[in-house]
Order: structure tokens, then sequence, then C-alpha cells
């Protein structure tokens, strides 16, 4: 071996996988590259012959341009690109622009086929480099259509605030002044209130009240609200739901950033859920929301086709079945009087997630007062029947486990609740594990949201036990990835005999379930999987590259399980036949599998040690 090859050698076998592989392949790769001076002069040259190849860069700096002209990523010393083409066949679409000049090493398609064939290491490193890559680009890109908008995206004003004890002559001269339609009353730099023009026609002049008064008098106490990094249809559910035209935008410590108006959102293009949603909304009768319930199928499958992230299908469908929740609410309220007492309707499970499925069935309950009386008991009972029909009448198919509010087991007081609770974590039976991964993902609905408050102070309480903590990581593992010792797909079978994997259960669902689990221990309160790792990275429980894995899995997972049902392949509702994908979906599909069952050892060791 020459002085020049031995230089390469020893430079490669450091890298990975040549640092996991014998030592002849890293021989093999340092005498079968070509060698270049990379710079700026001569990077036009690159990639032009449409050629591919793999580049490793033994020094300088490189940006990888997509053909967006986005910056996919930055490569320095030991980072290697083309690897994709050379596993997809695909046609080169990147281009590359040098920041600093240096040297890269190239190995050419044939001699790359050949490490492929004799280390199987070697193609699954670039295999699962490839994965990453595509997932990371795939769900980071900017979307540009309004689902996908970041609430901060919108706002066209910075916060305007002033102090409660102000008058309202101040406060309208402040509005004039900077010419907004409403104004955030804040105490130590925290929301406590809202004013709009409307209030100061409303309940200034039409009231004749003194201008002088202080702004407390007549301000929204305790508006709604929203932060920063929610989408832009999480803030139109909310604004249809409440009928409002000012929304306060909050950042994660609560300080206000600005106020996101309806008159912000009609700028944005008009989207057919977001009409349907209002359209539930003003529905007067059964009929009319029936009828809307009719057009949700055929509006997620047009919708799937124009959002880049299918995985939002979730929060839509959760969205509209919140609608349809709290219009049946009302409606039966008109009928037959108002709700005798305080109560908040709250949901389980995937609903609470927000990531519900087009098979997803109805998992509810009522929150009640602990004071409540046996009269106003039956009233919440019928309720309870009218809502759980109604909603399996519209197509949300009734809970074969019967978790719904028209049972009296899902119908009870905090006390009641938080004794349930109480008895899962002490005495952590595959049941009682079963219900706690069900009832642990809790959503407010509708009705008195102090109520629920209440129970998840003290939810937060009980659940800070080690012992659960363990059963939970114990549990968790019992449940096994469909992968085998051989990287080979483990397949059930139907009755038909057709061969499928099961994404939910295998897959999404052991996600939600570590996701679950750290959250709790952490006391993040969100239900929904991808905002409980956001909230994740505050804390030195996950690393955030186990934290990017996770939300990439989840995302890949969830979009193949839904494009499934979408597609109506005939297999079971969360099911997926692994011959009907790409050989590199394949791939991909065994990658998300392999980080699955990472965090799951995970898991166990931090938490279940011993107990596994």
């Amino acid at each position: 071996m020459t002085p020049e090859i031995q230089d390469v050698f020893q430079f490669v076998y450091k890298q990975a996988p040549f640092s996991e592989l014998p030592e002849a392949a890293a021989s093999y790769f340092s005498k079968h590259i070509e060698i270049v001076y990379l710079s700026q002069t001569n990077q036009q040259d690159w990639l032009q012959d449409g050629k591919p190849n793999l580049y490793l860069l033994r020094s300088g700096v490189v940006d990888l341009i997509s053909a967006k002209d986005e910056v996919i990523g930055r490569m320095g010393e030991g980072d290697y690109f083309g690897y994709p083409s050379l596993l997809t066949g695909d046609a080169i679409q990147n281009r590359i622009e040098v920041q600093k000049d240096g040297l890269v090493y190239i190995l050419n398609e044939q001699n790359f086929d050949f490490l492929r064939r004799e280390y199987k290491p070697f193609e699954q490193y670039f295999v699962r480099a490839h994965a990453n890559r595509l997932l990371s680009s795939r769900y980071k890109q900017q979307s540009e259509t309004w689902s996908e908008r970041k609430i901060s995206e919108l706002m066209t004003k910075d916060a305007v605030t002033i102090a409660p004890t102000a008058s309202i002559r101040e406060a309208a001269k402040l509005m004039s002044q900077h010419r907004v339609s409403s104004i955030m009353v804040t105490e130590q730099a925290r929301l406590v209130g809202v004013v709009t023009d409307r209030d100061l026609r409303n309940r200034v002049l039409a009231q004749d009240k003194d201008p002088s008064a202080p702004l407390a008098e007549i301000m929204t106490e305790k508006p709604k609200h929203i932060f920063e990094n929610n989408r832009v249809f999480s803030a139109l559910h909310l604004m249809l739901k409440h009928n409002i035209h000012h929304l306060p935008v909050l950042n994660e410590a609560y300080k206000p950033l600005g106020m996101l108006t309806s008159t912000d959102l009609l700028r944005q293009q008009k989207s057919d859920p977001v009409q349907l949603i209002g359209r539930i909304y003003k529905a007067q009768n059964l009929l009319a929301i029936k009828n809307c319930a009719q057009e949700i199928p055929d509006l997620l499958r047009q919708f799937s086709y124009h959002i880049e992230d299918i995985s939002l299908i979730g929060k839509l469908l959760s969205g509209l079945t919140d609608a349809l929740t709290s219009r049946l609410i009302y409606l039966y309220q008109q009928q037959h009087g108002a709700a005798p007492c305080r109560f908040a309707w709250i949901c389980f499970g995937s609903q609470a997630r927000e990531e519900q499925t087009l098979h997803s069935d109805q998992d509810n309950g009522l929150l009640l007062p602990d004071n409540i009386s046996e009269n106003d008991r039956r009233y919440f009972a019928a309720l309870g029947a009218f809502v759980c029909e109604q909603l399996n009448e519209c197509g949300i198919q009734s809970c074969p486990g019967n978790i719904m509010a028209s049972n009296a087991d899902c119908r009870g007081t905090v006390a009641q609740w938080t004794a349930k609770f109480s008895k899962w974590i002490l005495s952590p039976t595959p049941k009682a594990m079963l219900n706690c991964k069900i009832y642990f993902d809790m959503r407010f609905i509708d009705g008195a949201s102090d109520l629920y408050a209440t129970l998840r102070q003290s939810l937060e309480q009980i659940s800070r036990n080690e012992l659960f903590y363990a059963a939970m990581a114990t549990d968790i593992n019992a449940n096994s990835v469909p992968i085998g010792i051989f990287q080979q797909f483990k397949l059930e079978k139907d009755k038909s005999k057709h061969k499928y994997l099961d994404l939910k259960k295998r897959g999404v669902a052991i996600i939600n379930d570590v996701v679950r689990l750290y959250a709790l221990k952490v006391g993040v309160a969100r239900a929904n999987t991808l905002e409980r790792l956001e909230a994740l990275t505050k804390s030195p429980l996950l690393a955030k590259s186990d934290i990017d894995n996770l939300k990439d899995c989840w995302r890949f997972l969830t979009q193949l399980r839904l494009k499934t049902q979408i597609n109506r392949e005939g297999l079971p509702g969360n099911c997926i036949n692994p011959e009907n994908l790409s050989s590199l979906e394949r791939h991909q599909l065994k990658e998300a599998f392999y980080l699955v069952k990472q965090a799951q050892q995970a898991s166990a060791f931090k938490f279940a040690r011993g107990s596994l």
C-alpha cells in the first residue's frame, strides 16, 4: 500500500460505516477512489454528467442545495453525499455550493454496488442515512398550504398591551395610534384580558360608560388564546367554535406576542374543511349536522391530495369530531333545557391526541362536580346517550370497549375519576395499564374548563409514582416490532390469508406509549404526540436526536397508515402489505421499526431496569 493510499485508508477506517467493518472494506474503498480538489471555481462542473457517485469529504465545507434552491444541509469532514441516487436509481436532483475549498473522495457506482453486495452493514448505513434525510427534509420543509403554516407567520402586528388600571380613553387612544382593532390587557407581562373595538361600541358608547373608568370594567377576562407554534388550522377551529374575531398569540412562557384576527385569516387560502367546521357550528338541527357529517370522508380524501404532510388529516378529523360533539351538546340543551350544573365533556385516545383516522371510534366521557345530585346525574346520562348515539349516526363509530359518556362508568365526578386513576396507578395490572394508555391521553372539549383543570392537577400529583413508570415501561416492551433477526418483516395473516403489517399496533401505538411515558414523567399536560415530543426538548430525559427520530418515525408510519386507509387497499384498517411498497419505502419502514425498537429498549432501561 503506497503512502498516499495508506493515508486515505487511515482516514476512511475512522469513518462510519467503515469503522464497524473489516479492514478490507476500507482498503477496497481507498484503492478504488478518485481524489479531487473541490473549490468554488470548479463546483459548477460537478454532477453534470448525470452519473451517480458516492462522495466523501476529506476537508472543506459544502452546502447541499435542492432543486428548489433550498439548503438541505451543510457538510464537512467525514460527511457523505451522492448516495440517494445510488440507492434509488433516480436522476440527480441536488447540487452543491462550496463554502470552503477542500478534498473529496469519489467512489463510482460499480464499486459502491460491490461494497453493498459484500458488506450488508455498509448498505444499511446508507439506506438509514437516506431515510433520515428524506424524512427530515420532507417534514421540515415549509409548506405553502394554510394548514401547515405557523400562527407566528400570519401575525401582521406586534403585541399592543395596556394595564387593566388604565382608562378606557387611554386604551382607545392607544388602539387608534397603532391602528389596531383590539388591545391586550396585561399584568406583569401576563395576559389577563382583551378589549376590541366592538367592546368600545357595545360596552362603552351604547351603555354611556364613563371613558375615564378603568379598562378592567369592560375587558373580556381570561380570553381564549393560542401559542405561536400552533398551526393555522387550530386557530381557525378555535375562532369558529367560540365565534371570536381576535385571538391573542402567546409564547411558551405565556407572554403576549401579537394578535391574530379574522382579517389575517381571510388573507389565506379559503378551505373547504374550515367552511365545513363553520357549518357544523351553525347547524340548527340533527339533519343539518348529519348532512355535514356525510361530507367528511370525501372531504378528507380530497384534502389529502393537497397537503404534503398527510398526517395532518388526524388533526382535521379530530377537529371535525370536536365540532360535531360541541354542536350536539348545544342542540340537546336547546331541546331539554340548559345543564343543571357545571360539567366538562372530555375525550380520550386518538381524538384527545388529535390523531384520529378514518377508522377511529369514540372515546369520551363526562366530568361532573363532586356535589352533583342524583336527579342531575339522570340529565347527564341522557345527554351522554344522545351525543354518543348521534356521533355514531354521523360516522364516528361507537367504542367496542364502551368507553363513552353513554356508559355510567365514564360519567363521574372529579373525585370519582381521580379514584379510578389512583387504582390503576397503585395496582398496575395489564388491564390497568391498558386503561392508562387510553385515559391518560385526555383533552377538554366543551363545558366548564375549570373542572377539567382541577382533574388534571389531581392526576399530575398521583401519577408521580416510580413503580407505575416501571410497570408502563415493562408493558410497552411486551409489544414487539414486526422485524425478525435477519431484518425481515414478520407478517400476519387475516382470514383470507392476506399478509400484512399492523402499522398501528406494531409501530404508531408503541411510539405513542413511549412518548406518553416520558410526558407523564416530566409533567407534560398535552396529549398530541408531536406536541409532547416538542415539549420534551426542554427536558434532559431524552436526547434531541432521539426526539427527532421519534418524530420522523411517527410521521412516516402515520403517513403510510392513512394513505392505506384513503386508498382502500382491502386490508384491515391500520395495515399494509409491504410488497406494495417500493424498495426504498421498505427500507425506510425497516429503519422506522428499528428506531422504534431502540426507543422501547431505552424506556425499559430508564424506567423498568431490573423488572423486565
